[in-house]
């Protein structure tokens, strides 16, 4: 795990990525970006076969900025940090800090990959990845960034503690679908290593935590609720409707494969079941204590 410190002095247990699976993500990407500038290109080309010499230099010029340059910034920007490769191996870019990118931050790693990975082809960015600490490459350090591992073994994941008791279900018509799961890693790490923080670095991390979630869900805490107990109560309501989901969909599956069984499954009838109830002896109810009968009927 990596040492990384956010603004408030909470070390975080990230994972960097390491060169093999950064170089991987970046060929991925590499292998789609080009594919789609080939084609741009001869599209072009098809279109400005009546320019003279110097349009078609620069529209090539401006394709190749777009395609090769933009394209990514844009991707990573709305994506959070996530491209197409790395977001088949897991990976994710994020801020020193441990929050999401902006603009500013997609900006710089994509104008410094213009130099150390498509000109240089890549050779600049291996050297700097495996000099640094972190496999941060030149990008990453003028940015201020970290590429980390977001698919992390279970058994790594720290133990989330409960909430307190009067707080259970007290969220339970809050609105989370508007709180991404950055967030929740964030709020995850807070809360299984709060107990190891200073008391006023925790109580500022938790302001802050529950200040960003108000705004995600648009509804303010219970008054007298801590900032740390608001926090842990909504990640409590959050797992409770994830095992909710979970345990549904198994009941639902379950219930979907009975109704499919074929009739040969079924046991066979006894004799007594196929006698119509009506010609059935009073003998055959089962008594009770008191002389009164079940009205159930007894097991075959």
């Amino acid at each position: 795990m990596s040492g990384l410190v956010t603004g408030d002095a909470v070390v975080l247990g990230l994972q960097p990525a390491r060169l093999p699976s950064r170089a991987l993500a970046v060929l991925i990407d590499l292998v789609v970006v080009w594919a789609a500038f080939v084609l741009i290109t001869l599209g072009l080309a098809v279109a400005t076969a009546s320019l003279d010499e110097a349009a078609v230099m620069a529209v090539s010029v401006v394709s190749f900025l777009l395609v090769l340059v933009g394209a990514p910034i844009a991707v990573e920007t709305l994506s959070h940090g996530r491209s197409l490769g790395k977001m088949a191996l897991g990976l994710r870019v994020v801020r020193d800090d441990g929050g999401p990118i902006r603009f500013r931050h997609a900006l710089v790693r994509g104008a410094m990959g213009v130099v150390e990975i498509l000109m240089t082809f890549g050779v600049v960015a291996c050297i700097a990845s495996l000099v640094s600490e972190r496999g941060r490459r030149l990008g990453d350090v003028f940015a201020g960034t970290l590429v980390v591992r977001e698919r992390i073994p279970a058994a790594r994941n720290a133990f989330v503690p409960p909430p307190p008791p009067w707080l259970v279900g007290r969220f339970a018509g809050l609105d989370l679908s508007a709180v991404p799961e950055g967030m929740w890693l964030e709020i995850r790490q807070y809360l299984t290593r709060a107990r190891e923080l200073d008391p006023a670095v925790g109580r500022r991390l938790a302001e802050r935590l529950a200040d960003e979630m108000v705004t995600l869900t648009g509804a303010p805490p219970p008054p007298g609720v801590p900032a740390d107990a608001y926090v842990a109560g909504v990640m409590a309501e959050r797992q409770a409707r994830e095992a909710r989901r979970a345990f549904s969909g198994a009941a639902v599956a379950t219930a979907a494969s009975a109704a499919v069984l074929p009739p040969a499954v079924a046991p066979p009838a006894v004799a007594s079941e196929v006698v119509p109830p009506a010609v059935l002896p009073p003998a055959v109810a089962p008594p009770v204590a008191g002389g009164s009968a079940t009205g159930f009927a007894p097991p075959a």
